[in-house]
């Protein structure tokens, strides 16, 4: 009886330890840089699903610096992880991190901006392109044809700057808008500020400007604000603080992405992997026009 107690207490350890293995598997997900509060709730749902689902989640910062993404990388596979989830500083850039992943046999998975090069098996991310249009759209629904506008850039080399400057651009041609300027402040908040301080001073006549994402915005608001000028302002993404600004009136409107379930969608395609059923290679989160 005392063998048959002992063979059954160490069937159910055997249990316990497998199941405990499994709950380990480890997701890693690197991220472009978590000073950008975007990029944070990303994080954060990817954090949620892979709790929900029971593995473990490495999460390392890139701080938009590529080297410190393929360091990271390099650190990831040490780890042991099984998948990446990775959110490029720069979509050219990002192949050499993609490679080293492919070498080493852990599948890739590309968050919000996508890689030129190498072997992704998913990208997750809203159609940018769709974005820049809808920004574009909603600024000639309030200013009409002909408005004179700024644009703001993003990092250049990015996917999510290349796409949302494409289709600003289509609504640049459709509504014949006046662009006064169109320069990187590098989807930052306080280059934001800066950049447009410096345009403002020399196109006063400026009606709209179009941030590419919402810490664009704004510092593009402050600089708008500290010169007494009535300019109309669209960001994107649809950050806390980017819709808090919309829903108080000072910005006109943000093209809202949904960082939280970009993040958690990278997750639910890891695991599918993980479990060898079939993924898409494009997988589109909607977005929509938050406005006053």
């Amino acid at each position: 009886m005392k063998k048959l107690t002992t063979l059954s207490s160490a069937v159910l350890l055997g249990l316990a330890v497998s199941g405990t293995a499994y709950a380990q598997d480890t997701i890693a997900l690197a991220v472009s840089t978590l000073d950008n509060p975007f990029f944070v709730t990303l994080k954060d749902g990817a954090q949620q699903k892979a709790d929900e689902l029971g593995y473990k989640l490495v999460v390392l910062d890139s701080q938009n610096d590529p080297a410190k993404e393929l360091a990271n990388v390099e650190d990831l596979t040490v780890r042991g992880a099984k998948v990446l989830l990775i959110n490029p500083t720069d979509s050219e850039a990002v192949g050499n991190a993609v490679a080293i992943a492919n070498r080493n046999n852990i599948p890739v998975i590309t968050l919000d901006r996508g890689a030129t090069k190498g072997n992704v098996m998913s990208h997750i991310a809203s159609d940018n392109v769709a974005g820049g249009k809808m920004a574009g759209d909603f600024i000639a629904q309030k200013l009409g044809n002909g408005a004179k506008v700024i644009q703001l850039e993003g990092i250049a080399g990015t996917s999510a700057a290349r796409e949302r400057g494409e289709g600003f651009k289509q609504a640049i041609e459709t509504h014949k808008f006046n662009v006064l300027a169109s320069q990187p402040a590098d989807f930052d908040r306080t280059k934001g500020l800066n950049v447009t301080e410096n345009l403002l001073a020399s196109k006063a006549e400026v009606q709209a400007i179009f941030a590419q994402n919402d810490e664009m915005a704004l510092g593009a608001l402050r600089a708008v604000n500290a010169s007494n000028k009535k300019v109309l302002i669209v960001g994107f993404d649809g950050t806390d603080d980017g819709i808090k600004a919309v829903k108080s009136g000072k910005l006109a409107a943000t093209i809202a992405q949904q960082p939280d379930l970009i993040g958690s969608l990278g997750i639910i395609t890891a695991d599918k992997i993980l479990k060898g059923e079939k993924v898409d290679a494009k997988i589109p989160v909607d977005l929509k026009v938050i406005s006053e």
